[in-house]
């Protein structure tokens, strides 16, 4: 049995994983680098770093029986709405939010680790109450109030991408579990008839800055200077990269500071300014093969939880990747969601690699599964 485990590694997704974890590291060092001659760690050695402890993670995982996770997840799910309440009550304000907790030598963010555990728990209820007819609208309060809560705790720190980032995937595991098309139907006509009652409640919960954001999605000129400078210096800087881009420490938009947040929210733009049109094209196709690989697992997956977990992880993964990119290029507003493996920041990083040593979890216990 242990044969066929390890016959199911997935070289490809190591590979690949790694190649966009050095595109990131390179992006971070090239727009940091001139800042790293004090006497602090260089943000890019510490993008090293929490990649090897992110790596050990997704090793580790690999260990565990996926289904051992399923097992605790109420338990899990139970920890983090404690934490969740202990960042609004104790947790560190960095930037006008709150949103980490501090360990003494470093801080974690709480609501990076909720991606990880609702989709697990979201994942095993679906699993346990599989039903062959579909889903009443009835059957769904529980796994909608298993999204809501934390995603209502996470707006109050605030950080809108990450609660959008949990209403997503939840989304689509709901509608690949089995929604009946007549109970589909009506739940989108209610949504189109409450949807001016609930922008107006979501429109209330938001910050000034979050609300300007939208704005200037709209309408990037109105506030060139303000909060539309962003997305502004973002498209220059794709635009400029042209076809080969300006190779490292070449890119004017984010060397000379024009592009804030280039090594978090930004760092797409700075890689297109640096590597072209080749290397974005290149980019595109790793993360492209990642989702592919995502696609196959949860298809062949041949338990209910497998196939929910997989298909969780894959549309997490897709949609931080498409709205980061979207955002750098004003095509969607900007809320602050990193880009997947590239975007400096310790708790993303480890998030994003267990998901995907979940991923390869799953896809290396699919042909054992019925052999214990």
């Amino acid at each position: 049995m242990k044969e066929r485990i390890i016959e199911g590694f997935d070289w490809r997704l190591i590979f690949v994983m790694s190649a966009i974890t050095m595109m990131g590291v390179l992006s971070i060092y090239s727009i940091t680098y001139a800042e790293n001659s004090g006497g602090s760690m260089p943000l890019y050695v510490k993008q090293i770093f929490w990649a090897l402890i992110g790596f050990s993670f997704f090793l580790l995982i690999l260990f565990v029986d996926y289904h051992e996770l399923g097992r605790f997840a109420y338990v899990y799910y139970f920890g983090l709405i404690v934490l969740l309440l202990l960042v609004l009550a104790i947790g560190k304000t960095v930037n006008g939010s709150r949103r980490w907790l501090s360990l003494g030598l470093f801080s974690f963010q709480p609501s990076e680790v909720a991606r990880f555990v609702v989709v697990i728990v979201v994942a095993r209820y679906l699993s346990d109450r599989k039903k062959g007819a579909g889903y009443n609208l009835k059957d769904l309060l529980v796994p909608s109030l298993m999204a809501i809560i934390p995603t209502i705790l996470i707006l109050k720190q605030p950080d809108l991408g990450t609660a959008l980032g949990l209403i997503f995937p939840v989304t689509t595991m709901i509608i690949i579990s089995g929604l009946r098309a007549r109970r589909f139907g009506l739940v989108f006509l209610l949504s189109l008839m409450t949807f001016p009652f609930l922008w107006e409640v979501f429109w209330r919960s938001l910050k000034g800055y979050q609300r300007e954001r939208i704005i200037t999605y709209i309408d990037p000129g109105a506030d060139p200077l303000g909060m539309g400078y962003q997305v502004l210096q973002s498209k220059i800087a794709i635009g400029s990269g042209g076809i080969f881009g300006k190779g490292l420490f070449g890119g004017k938009q984010s060397q000379l500071n024009f592009l804030p947040s280039g090594h978090t929210d930004f760092i797409f733009a700075v890689f297109a300014e640096e590597w072209g049109f080749a290397g974005v094209a290149l980019l595109l196709v790793l993360y492209l093969i990642i989702i592919m690989i995502g696609i196959d697992i949860a298809y062949k997956a041949r338990d209910g939880f497998g196939m929910m977990l997989a298909s969780g992880i894959l549309s997490m993964f897709a949609f931080y990747t498409i709205v980061n990119i979207g955002m750098t290029l004003g095509i969607l507003p900007v809320v602050g969601v990193p880009l997947p493996l590239m975007s400096y920041g310790g708790t993303a990083m480890i998030t994003t690699m267990v998901f995907l040593g979940l991923l390869l979890n799953i896809k290396m216990r699919t042909s054992v599964l019925f052999d214990y």
